[in-house]
């Protein structure tokens, strides 16, 4: 069973492509970036701001789903600059603990809307 998942606190998407798919107990959700949902602008100019933000866009959209944080197994991080990499390991700490998830960190040259940061997640129900 497949099942799109849109939740409407956070931004709509920019592209063709649906928010997060939920397929059994596996929510894929598409790439966030650090846009405010009620202005559809960056949340600010800066890596910090954009990171929180991308993640704060996912959590809305995990709970719209009926999953939380806690249930993320994997995140797949893009970054235009990897020398922000030690600001957004101290940013992840603040929404993952322990039993962190498999992670990626890449560098691309490019981001849509020219962000700073990408962030895509999969969770599983009940882990």
């Amino acid at each position: 069973m497949r099942r799109t998942i849109s939740a409407p606190d956070a931004p709509a998407a920019i592209g063709p492509f649906s928010q997060g798919i939920l397929v059994g107990k596996t929510l894929y959700l598409s790439g966030q970036l650090g846009l405010d949902p009620a202005t559809g602008e960056f949340a600010g100019s800066d890596f910090p701001s954009q990171a929180r933000q991308a993640i704060e866009n996912q959590k809305t959209i995990l709970e719209a789903a009926g999953f939380s944080l806690k249930d993320v197994v994997q995140c797949q991080v893009f970054v235009t600059d990897m020398n922000n990499y030690p600001a957004f390991n101290e940013i992840y700490q603040e929404y993952f603990a322990a039993d962190f998830p498999a992670r990626a960190v890449l560098e691309v040259s490019r981001i849509p809307a020219d962000g700073l940061i990408e962030i895509m997640m999969t969770a599983v129900r009940g882990m």
